[in-house]
């Protein structure tokens, strides 16, 4: 942790609403042990988080795993088709659940083999019948809210949380206009990364393309550059090119697939950003998950109409795999890099009147929204 000290309060520059005239967030939002603590109960806590597709749950008893910092979940399909996500601790001594994926007709705890039918309730706990006042309803599984959005699969800690298809209801009318097929879509693929980059660091990289013409050359060969927009709105923001550069480009090859565009990515408060790449039917999600202040792990899924990975999708993951991610991913890690350095402590956005495809406006946005969520 460093102690630089540029990172004194007093010296910061005016973070403010007009993104025209605002400086960037401090580096110490970026470094600080004791802000990414309080990232985790303010944000993440009370946010929706992705942890999976709907493909991966389609029979009774299938079950996923996710990780919200350090509370690990698990979502299930019950006996009624319903999905049901709980806390992955049982409620004898704590030992966790189940591992990673799979299927289970009985969630039996590995430790002292307490059982949980698939709606969470005890069904049972051994020599429990010579216990006086043992009462098997007072230990149910602990749940947590589970949604479906576009085939996604969310979880949110927080009971009091709006419902994500209504805070991003906007989000998904335009998921569909790019994606019409989205609700035939199945996983097919995770690629992962381990960055040396706080998780901010890679939001705020997708959330510009005023880098794109410096860094990514095959992908200003795909996307025509002058219709791409970013537009904030709400907890989400748009970033869409309505027209590809060439179908046949450094970056690769398609025909034009259901609706003719170049781009279509979203991001989604607080650490989920989406992608539609133009062609066959796609979409994919890449999630950057905070593995300590200057570690990021960022999981890419892919989605692809009925499972079925044609050339052309092949070619565009290899794309996303081989060449785009290691490109920011060596970005972000210089900038976290620089970000510790006693020559650096804020910059300035630059925000165009026009909102042009070279304007930072959408990093603002989110730079405010972690702002506001720790009252800041």
């Amino acid at each position: 942790m460093t102690t630089n000290n540029h990172h004194i309060k007093p010296n910061d520059l005016p973070f403010v609403d007009d993104p025209t005239q605002s400086f960037t967030l401090p580096a110490r939002f970026y470094l600080e042990q004791s802000i990414y603590l309080a990232e985790q109960e303010a944000i993440f806590y009370k946010s929706w988080w992705y942890c999976g597709h709907v493909s991966q749950l389609q029979k009774t008893g299938d079950f996923i795993t996710t990780n919200i910092d350090t509370q690990n979940l698990f979502i299930v399909k019950d006996k009624s088709g319903d999905l049901k996500a709980f806390y992955n601790v049982c409620q004898h001594r704590g030992h966790e659940l189940v591992e990673g994926s799979g299927n289970k007709a009985v969630i039996v705890c590995p430790y002292h083999a307490w059982s949980y039918d698939l709606d969470g309730s005890l069904r049972g706990a051994r020599n429990s019948e010579n216990v006086p006042g043992f009462n098997k309803c007072e230990f149910a599984l602990k749940s947590v809210r589970v949604e479906v959005f576009c085939g996604m699969v969310f979880v949110n800690l927080d009971n009091d949380a709006d419902p994500l298809a209504e805070q991003a209801r906007e989000l998904e009318k335009e998921i569909r206009e790019y994606c019409p097929s989205v609700d035939s879509l199945a996983f097919v693929q995770r690629d992962t990364y381990n960055v040396k980059s706080n998780w901010k660091v890679m939001i705020d990289n997708f959330l510009e393309c005023y880098h794109c013409h410096p860094a990514h050359k095959d992908f200003v060969d795909l996307v025509d550059m002058k219709s791409y927009r970013s537009t904030t709105k709400g907890i989400f923001s748009s970033h869409i090119s309505n027209a590809a550069a060439s179908t046949d480009n450094a970056a690769y090859s398609f025909e034009v697939g259901e609706v003719d565009f170049g781009y279509a990515g979203w991001y989604l408060w607080p650490n989920l950003t989406l992608w539609a790449y133009p062609g066959d039917a796609n979409l994919s999600v890449l999630q950057m998950v905070p593995d300590g202040v200057g570690g990021t792990t960022e999981y890419q899924d892919w989605f692809v109409k009925d499972g079925v990975v044609s050339q052309q999708l092949k070619d565009a993951m290899d794309y996303q795999k081989d060449v785009l991610q290691p490109e920011d991913i060596g970005l972000c890690e210089s900038v976290q890099r620089g970000l510790n350095s006693k020559g650096y402590d804020q910059g300035r956005f630059i925000v165009d009147v026009d909102r042009t495809e070279l304007s930072e406006h959408a990093v603002h946005h989110f730079q405010q929204m972690v702002v506001t969520a720790l009252g800041s």
